[in-house]
């Protein structure tokens, strides 16, 4: 017991100043909205390191910062300042609104996070599912940004996490032809509907009708649950356009998963995806 009771104290030390690095319900925006907020995590002592910028996901209209997993606590361990950020809900904002909010983010990020001990200028943003969606277009459409005083420049990479909407005209048709195969009726409020039902909007909120050599689009990894047909083949198409356009696009299709273990196990050790996230990011990080 005697040697038992120093090696507790030191745990709880160390637990304790890793609590007090994470700053909780910062607001990007001048409004108090909850959904409008996001949370930092950072290492002691950090200094000018690389940044990760988590999209949650959620259909657009559910989910929510915390559910960030063990994220935070592995990529802080390994050197990072982590930011996960919340935005306004379908149907209350449109998909316009949400991205927005999502650029507004991450303005807040460029100008504050040097005082986390983050590096405004070496940012990886990541997001899952939904998240994935609204992480590509941010870093393909530099519009939104721009509205910022922002650039792509300041994004190193980008890590869309199983998402089925890189390319919406796609994902609605094949919806469509699935159910109309299956006699099933159409959503009241599907992708469509979400996207702002017109074609045009679905294109525009499409990342793959924003890539272009010569815009400074970072390299993408890919992750994408392997035997999914949906995202497998929007991670495939994506990766595709980016491959053309000379952009570096790393695919990665996991095996013996799901669209949610995919994105809750990331972190795990011994988890090839973690492994190849890693790997992505390290590297990246360099820049």
């Amino acid at each position: 017991m005697k040697r038992l009771l120093p090696i507790f104290l030191v745990l709880v030390v160390v637990t304790s100043a890793r609590a007090e690095n994470a700053k909780h319900n910062i607001p990007y925006a001048e409004t108090a909205n909850e959904r409008q907020m996001l949370d930092v995590y950072a290492p002691d002592n950090a200094k000018n390191l690389p940044v990760v910028f988590w999209i949650h996901g959620g259909g657009w209209q559910v989910g929510d910062k915390t559910s960030v997993q063990l994220k935070p606590k592995v990529f802080v361990e390994k050197g990072y300042v982590f930011v996960a950020t919340n935005y306004r809900f379908l149907p209350k904002v449109d998909m316009e609104t949400i991205v927005r909010d999502v650029a507004k983010s991450m303005h807040w990020v460029h100008d504050h996070i040097a005082e986390y001990g983050g590096d405004p200028n070496r940012i990886l943003v990541m997001g899952h599912s939904a998240g994935a969606q609204l992480a590509a277009l941010i870093c393909t459409d530099e519009r939104y940004l721009k509205a910022e005083g922002l650039s792509l420049g300041i994004i190193k990479g980008c890590v869309p996490v199983d998402g089925d909407t890189y390319d919406v005209p796609l994902i609605i048709e094949t919806a469509r032809a699935r159910r109309k195969a299956a006699g099933q009726p159409e959503p009241k409020f599907g992708h469509y509907e979400k996207f702002g039902s017109d074609p045009v909007k679905h294109r525009d909120f499409s990342a793959v009708n924003h890539i272009a050599p010569n815009k400074g689009i970072s390299p993408f990894l890919l992750l994408y649950v392997a035997d999914h047909a949906d995202t497998s083949a929007q991670a495939k198409r994506l990766a595709s356009v980016l491959t053309e356009a000379g952009i570096p696009a790393t695919l990665f299709g996991a095996r013996d998963t799901d669209h949610s273990k995919l994105n809750d196990n990331l972190g795990l050790p011994d988890d090839p995806a973690t492994k190849a996230l890693f790997e992505f990011a390290d590297e990246r990080a360099k820049k």
